[in-house]
């Protein structure tokens, strides 16, 4: 097992995208016009985005928020990542993944980057959002409690 983990993302114009919403890859390599592979350290968050539609329209809406994972640790299989990743969330269906990018929007208009957030708020917002209940706010204050947290552990 490779210590990064790699993500395919691929775009078709009105038929496929798969995208990274946020993250912070280590590497990236363009294969063509239609693909680029990304890589992520060990530990990395990242939200990717899968959307895919036929001639009747969408039949496929998903995002899923992953934490990169180290050799030997255990992970979730997701389509077009290797080896896969941690799931904070994986929510599908337009609505919802509608709403987890607003979330996504939200924390970033507190001026911070949705990959240094809690991973516990995306545990959370998974729990919530995926039995139709409204996520709490992440804040400024949770994401300083989250940082002393983060601290004290190391």
């Amino acid at each position: 097992m490779s210590e990064v983990t790699i993500v395919e993302l691929f775009w078709l114009e009105k038929r496929i995208e798969n995208r990274i919403r946020f993250g912070k890859p280590a590497s990236e390599r363009i294969v063509d016009h239609h693909r680029r592979i990304l890589s992520f350290l060990p530990g990395s968050i990242f939200a990717f985005v899968r959307w895919t539609s036929n001639d009747f329209g969408t039949i496929l809406s998903r995002i899923d928020i992953l934490r990169a994972v180290a050799p030997g640790q255990r992970y979730s299989t997701v389509p077009w990542v290797s080896p896969g990743g941690e799931s904070l969330l994986r929510l599908s269906g337009w609505p919802k993944v509608e709403r987890v990018l607003q979330l996504i929007d939200a924390v970033e208009s507190l001026g911070i980057d949705p990959a240094d957030a809690a991973p516990d708020y995306w545990h959370h917002a998974h729990n919530r959002l995926s039995v139709n209940e409204t996520p709490r706010a992440y804040t400024r204050a949770r994401h300083q409690a989250w940082l002393h947290r983060r601290r004290m552990a190391l």
